[in-house]
């Protein structure tokens, strides 16, 4: 029982495109009525929303979960909204980035409320006019810049009004804490911001706070105090070991001192080996374990030994033991662990002072209200933002629908597909069909049938690199290879050094086909030929080579070498059995071939190469019938609902073949000595060959009539008379043992 109709249903309407049977969108009703139509009959169901040639804003806002993908739902959607917010859907087909406000739907809340954000951007701009164009609705900077508020969060010192002290209060906290970008291009701060800032003011002030004077040990010079004991902790410590180990054995004495060795080895300046003699001991180790302060310090820590003894000790003593060594470090305890605690370093460059004011001034309550106010003008930003949807929708939909739900743009003859990323220039040829991919992907680009050159293109004037699958629809291939370099140009003109890495082979069209079994004939004797060349030129250099190291050591030829084999009567027979059939078969062939007239010749000259391309053409013919943009476009991420064939005579349009003028007027003299030299070599070529053939069939024709005619009837012999000798004339002759045969 066939399915009836549904009379309900929306009245599509189809035609065959690209070797498949697509719905067509005719107007703004269509479009309408996407949600209705079958997805089985949508050609793509996902695509990529980048690395097209497409308004990549336009495809986020098509793309709504952000994704990367565009799915039909989203596409759906799209034109659910905006089919809703335009009173005449028709004019999305117009493609204008103009929308005048009579085409908003204003019976549509959304319309409605963008009507009045789009009058609010033309007032922003101090623009007066009953339109709104992509120029208006792309630069939120000129849009927002005379707001203050604008509903993205963020306030700039500008948000404070005539509030001076408000403004740079502003300014502080994104001097300390990091700013934001605000619709209106300014630098900002948001609500973490501040909470931030007042959270770190009070920590800072908190931590000076527990700065009391036992803190300090040596008052406002602790700090320097610190760091002259900490430029010496590592070699004091070292020093203190060495005399621990002289007291433990005196032997030791001379291993820990001071190495006169490494001293002697230092060449030149010794002023310049600073770093060498730093390495040394800080002073001579001595088994009572006493540093000396004055003198006997190694030079290139003396510095660092009298700053210590001007801050942390006593200007008389002249030595340190171990014991007031480890005092004075303990008196730095409190502080490190002060400065340990330490909090609010972000505020720290306001100072204390100012850090106090802040705290003091509590202005949070004030910054947070002014956030409060921007927050509420966001439904009326993002509604202006939306009015920026609306236009680029007005203008790209239409033609996003004829590469997504159609694929029409492909095969339009004046217009490219979105996926077609530019041009390939290459061996005499371009070609248009090329698409970014993100590597090759023979496996899948392979089931398309097409010929693919994957390359990869790089700008160092542009600092891109990405990787393009160039398909090839017409031409020769003989010098395509991996390796090859080309040029390739974008759709705005740039151009980019192109680097052939893989090919996907297939063939381009009938003619090529059918000389390939020629081509592949003539590389094989060309490769059978340079081998066996080159194995001969290997055996005589070899056999040279023996030779001279021959008559260079006086050495006989090895014993155990080859012996040729003995002469072989059945062989040979054989052989001559197998050559004289073959010769009989080809002498007969012969005879036929000089019965035949010049037309004859023609048709068999014309068969043979039939019979030898037909199985080649036929193969390319069912191939080049099949080929299908859609494995190559499943490989970069689009996924394909129908079949996109590229025929034989819609793939000329993509590939075009370099077309030369002819030279008349160019060295007349030279072009007729050309014509004459060739005229003469296709002359002499023929007659060789003419008597080539008269030769052949005049000398081995008569051999052919031999092999031909039949042989003599056999006869039986005539009978021989019987003669009779007498017995008595018959004499016996006696053979002695040495006339018998030898057994």
């Amino acid at each position: 029982m066939s399915k009836k109709k549904n009379p309900d249903a929306y009245p599509w309407q189809f035609a065959s495109v690209g070797g498949a049977v697509r719905v067509q969108i005719r107007n703004g009703e269509d479009i309408r009525h996407l949600g209705e139509l079958d997805r089985k009959l949508w050609t793509v169901l996902s695509c990529p929303a980048g690395g097209l040639e497409f308004d990549p804003v336009t495809l986020r806002y098509i793309d709504a979960d952000g994704d990367g993908n565009i799915r039909v739902d989203e596409v759906i959607a799209t034109a659910q909204w905006l089919t809703r917010i335009v009173k005449d859907a028709d004019s999305l087909l117009e493609g204008t980035d103009n929308i005048d406000f009579s085409r908003f739907n204003t019976e549509d809340p959304d319309g409605a409320r963008l009507l009045s954000s789009a009058r609010q951007i033309l007032a922003n701009l101090k623009v007066e006019k009953e339109s709104i164009s992509l120029a208006e609705t792309s630069d939120n900077t000129k849009i927002f810049a005379e707001t203050l508020f604008n509903g993205d969060g963020i306030i700039t010192p500008a948000s404070a009004g005539a509030d001076e002290a408000l403004a740079k209060l502003i300014t502080d906290v994104a001097a300390c804490m990091g700013s934001a970008t605000d619709r209106s291009g300014v630098e900002g701060i948001t609500a973490d911001h501040i909470e931030a800032f007042y959270t770190a003011c009070a920590d800072y002030a908190a931590w000076k706070a527990a700065g009391t004077p036992d803190v300090f040990p040596f008052a406002d010079k602790t700090a320097d105090a610190l760091a002259a004991v900490d430029a010496l902790k590592d070699k004091v410590a070292d020093y203190f070991m060495r005399c621990k180990l002289i007291g433990f054995d005196a032997a030791t004495s001379d291993a820990v001192d001071v190495s006169v060795e490494k001293i002697a080895a230092i060449e030149g300046n010794l002023a310049d080996a600073s770093s060498q003699i730093a390495d040394q001991p800080l002073a001579k180790p001595v088994k009572e374990a006493l540093l000396p302060l004055k003198e006997g310090v190694n030079p290139a820590w003396k510095a660092a030994v009298d700053a210590l003894a001007a801050l942390c000790l006593d200007p008389k003593q002249e030595s340190l033991s171990e014991a007031q060594w480890s005092e004075l470090l303990a008196k730095f305890a409190p502080y490190t662990a002060w400065l340990e605690a330490k909090k609010g370093t972000e505020v720290e460059p306001l100072g204390l002072e100012a850090v106090q004011a802040v705290l003091k001034a509590n202005q949070k309550a004030a910054l947070l209200e002014l956030i409060g106010k921007d927050n509420a003008e966001q439904a009326n930003a993002l509604s202006i933002e939306e009015v920026d949807k609306l236009v680029r929708l007005h203008r790209d939909f239409y033609r996003f629908l004829n590469n997504y739900v159609v694929l029409q743009d492909f095969y339009a003859p004046d217009l490219k597909a979105i996926f077609q990323a530019g041009r390939l220039y290459i061996d005499q040829r371009s070609t248009d069909l090329c698409i970014k991919v993100d590597g090759p992907s023979p496996e899948i680009s392979s089931l398309s049938g097409m010929y693919i050159l994957y390359c990869a293109c790089h700008s160092d004037k542009l600092g891109k690199s990405f990787n393009i699958a160039a398909v090839l629809t017409a031409g020769d291939v003989d010098g395509l290879r991996p390796g090859k370099n080309a040029v390739f140009y974008d759709r705005e003109g740039n151009d980019y050094t192109a680097k052939v890495t893989s090919i996907v082979e297939n063939p381009l069209s009938l003619r090529q086909a059918f000389w390939a079994p020629y081509k592949k004939a003539a590389r094989w004797i060309s490769d059978k030929v340079d081998k066996n060349a080159a194995a001969k030129n290997d055996k005589s250099m070899g056999d040279l080579t023996a030779a001279a190291d021959k008559a260079t050591d006086g050495k006989p030829a090895e014993a155990g070498a080859a012996v040729k084999p003995g002469f072989d009567v059945g062989k040979i027979a054989g052989i001559s059995i197998a050559v004289a059939a073959v010769s009989g078969v080809l002498l007969g062939l012969v005879a036929v071939l000089k019965s035949l007239t010049w037309w004859q010749w023609v048709i068999l000259i014309a068969a043979v190469m039939l019979l030898i391309s037909l199985p080649s053409v036929f193969i390319a013919w069912r191939k080049l019938r099949r080929r299908d943009l859609g494995p190559v476009l499943n490989a970069n991420g689009w996924a394909m609902n129908a079949a996109s064939l590229v025929s034989i005579k819609f793939g000329k349009t993509l590939t075009s073949l370099a077309q030369y003028p002819k030279l008349t007027e160019v060295d007349p003299e030279a072009r007729k000595k050309a014509i004459r030299k060739r005229f003469w070599w296709c002359f002499a070529g023929v007659v060789v060959v003419a008597c080539l053939v008269l030769w052949l069939l005049n000398v081995l024709a008569p051999l052919g009539d031999c092999l031909r005619s039949p042989l003599p009837k056999y006869r039986p012999a005539e009978p021989v008379e019987e003669v009779v000798i007498p017995a008595d004339e018959i004499s016996v002759i006696p053979i002695t043992e040495e006339d018998s045969p030898a057994e």
